[in-house]
């Protein structure tokens, strides 16, 4: 199987380069830069290698770099952002910061017509995101892109195979940015595309049955998608010894808890444990309103239920979790920035009592679980259901979290999510829920005078969730929910629409 070496130098779009590779049936790989050495490299009979971008400048004290031998390893290199530079650097080039300032978004880029280039127009939209350029260009290198404010978008040495882009061709505002990667992973590299679903299946559950050979498991069962594809997954691996605990932390959406118990515990016949922790988990929150907080307490209110839980069903092993590859770049990883922790990443607590910890999504995309899902045999209606994240409500509840904002949230959500089902729109967005703000505003309602929440309604098209659009929704079915949440829910007075898309902002708000 051939495969595609993507080195990681602390970029938050390394995992979805990755999946953009792997999209085109070619399997990827990350290893941080710091983890493996050109020998390494070379052995493992890579096709090619990607460089992918990071926070920092090539020319900065401790800036990540690997050496410089990794060029003349025969292997093609395509470098991404700082990878770009980075590759310019160690090959004689100059970098520094950009002469017409820095670029950030949606860019007008030429390309010059080059096996990199292939089917892609002269004129298109790429993705920028930089402070630094290269000046001055190696020995062997040409220019093969530029746009208004960057005169080297990307650079090649066709004699050794090495390029450069300064944007990102990975995210979905580079207009032909796949295109760009399917010429470099095919046309340059030589792959085929062999690297299908059913492989990794097939892998992760062997994977799992030896590794958890004899040991008794205990899953977070969430209800959500990721949680059910891993209960399905272990379940698949090692039977019996799966016990599914499902925390009712007061958080959820409404009816969800009896939605989770009613499916696992009944059509799938799961080992399922519901506690109804409703109390202990408002109890841990009372007063705190930031974010990070909010996550780490949930995060080890999580933990110290299945830890509690585990103690009552005997020796537990392991503890498994539907960690995916969002959940952990999002949380930061190596030396990516952190944008937010998730429960299941940076909130677990150092004292854990497992010994082990199980995440077989942890390398995969939402798109790629909800496909091993289909694999498994999971309905429709559940592999499609809409993402929840693991603190619910938590992150959906701007300021302190009480039961009475809770509620008001459950039904405002449960409506807007109920008018957007029912919309004869045939583009329905990814992702929509709405968001309890801490914003009171003044409102009217029978001739009196009114003082309730904002609420906000959120809907994004995406297939990566890295990378996300505000949906268009039609002006209509905006104005039902509206009507609808003012009219149904007490203690709501306005309700605004979120039209920010990921980046800058993230699909959640918290």
């Amino acid at each position: 199987m051939d495969k595609i070496l993507v080195l990681d130098f602390g970029g938050q779009y390394d995992q979805l380069i990755a999946r953009r590779i792997r999209n085109l049936q070619v399997y990827a790989e990350i290893k941080p830069y710091s983890a493996i050495t050109p020998q390494e490299i070379k052995a493992a009979n890579y096709r090619g290698i990607v460089f992918t971008g990071g926070p920092n400048s090539v020319y900065a004290e401790n800036a990540p770099h690997c050496g410089g031998e990794i060029l003349s390893l025969g292997i093609p290199i395509l470098g991404i952002c700082y990878g770009h530079q980075l590759l310019a650097y160690l090959a004689g080039g100059k970098i520094a910061p950009a002469e017409t300032g820095s670029e950030y978004g949606k860019t007008a880029v030429s390309v010059r017509k080059h096996v990199l280039f292939e089917g892609v127009p002269h004129e298109s939209v790429c993705w920028m995101s930089h402070t630094d350029a290269v000046q001055t260009l190696p020995p062997g290198f040409s220019v093969l892109a530029k746009t208004a404010h960057c005169p080297v978008a990307a650079i090649g040495d066709d004699s050794r195979k090495l390029y450069g882009v300064q944007f990102h061709p990975e995210v979905t505002h580079t207009a032909y940015g796949t295109k760009m990667l399917q010429n470099f992973v095919v046309s340059v590299c030589g792959c085929k595309a062999d690297w299908q679903m059913d492989d990794v299946l097939t892998a992760t559950v062997e994977r799992y049955r030896e590794q958890l050979k004899d040991k008794k498991v205990l899953l977070a069962l969430s209800g959500g998608v990721d949680s059910a594809v891993t209960a399905l997954l272990l379940h698949r691996a090692v039977g019996d010894n799966l016990t599914c605990v499902f925390v009712d932390h007061g958080l959820l959406r409404k009816g969800e808890g009896d939605f989770v118990e009613a499916t696992f515990g009944g059509k799938f016949g799961v080992n399922l444990i519901r506690v109804n922790a409703e109390e202990r988990f408002l109890k841990a929150l009372a007063g705190v309103t930031e974010p990070e907080q909010k996550r780490h307490i949930i995060g080890e209110q999580f933990i110290r239920v299945f830890e509690e839980e585990a103690k009552q069903l005997g020796q537990i092993d392991v503890l498994a979790q539907g960690t995916i590859y969002p959940d952990v770049i999002e949380s930061g990883k190596g030396d990516s920035a952190k944008i937010k922790s998730h429960h299941n990443v940076g909130g677990l607590p150092d004292n854990m009592t497992f010994t082990e910890l199980a995440e077989p999504l942890r390398d995969l995309f939402k798109d790629e679980v909800r496909a091993l899902g289909e694999k498994l045999g999971l309905p429709r209606q559940l592999v499609r259901r809409q993402p929840f994240p693991g603190p619910g409500l938590g992150v959906r509840v701007i300021g302190e979290i009480t039961k009475e904002k809770l509620d008001i949230l459950r039904e405002a959500d449960a409506i807007f999510r109920e008018t957007v089902a029912e919309s004869e729109d045939d583009l329905l967005p990814n992702q929509y829920f709405a968001v309890l703000t801490d914003t009171r505003s003044v409102g009217v309602m029978g001739d009196a005078r009114t003082y309730g929440y904002t609420v906000a309604l959120r809907a994004v098209t995406t297939d990566d969730f890295m990378t996300a659009t505000w949906t268009r929704l039609p002006y209509d079915l905006l104005e039902t929910a509206s009507s609808r949440i003012t009219n149904e829910v007490p203690g709501i007075s306005r309700v605004v629409y979120d039209i920010t898309s990921k980046p800058p902002a993230t699909v959640e708000w918290e």
